[in-house]
């Protein structure tokens, strides 16, 4: 982990990483999924996610990447153009069973 989300401070493991744009930009997706479930709802729904996921696969970072919010930060985190086109709710569009 280098870096983590808590709105609305983006925390960063290595001081080297505040230009590291790519996962900037990753945390700035998951500042606005925060935003639009009004950050607590946020993680408790990041919360039950990751157990589904840790059930389901048995593995803890497989259950981390493929929690929906994560599985649409890592689709988009090298387009810096993305939170600019980005629709409502569009984590949604990355859960899957």
């Amino acid at each position: 982990m280098r870096g983590i989300t808590i709105f609305p401070f983006i925390v960063l493991s290595f001081k080297q990483d505040k230009s590291n744009m790519v996962l900037i930009n990753h945390e700035k997706i998951h500042i606005r999924q925060q935003i639009e479930m009004l950050v607590i709802p946020f993680f408790l729904w990041y919360g039950i996610e990751y157990v589904i996921r840790f059930i389901q696969y048995r593995n803890s970072k497989l259950a981390y990447l493929n929690i929906s919010f994560e599985r649409e930060a890592y689709q988009n985190e090298k387009n810096l153009h993305y939170l600019k086109q980005r629709s409502f709710w569009s984590f949604l569009r990355y859960f899957m069973f």
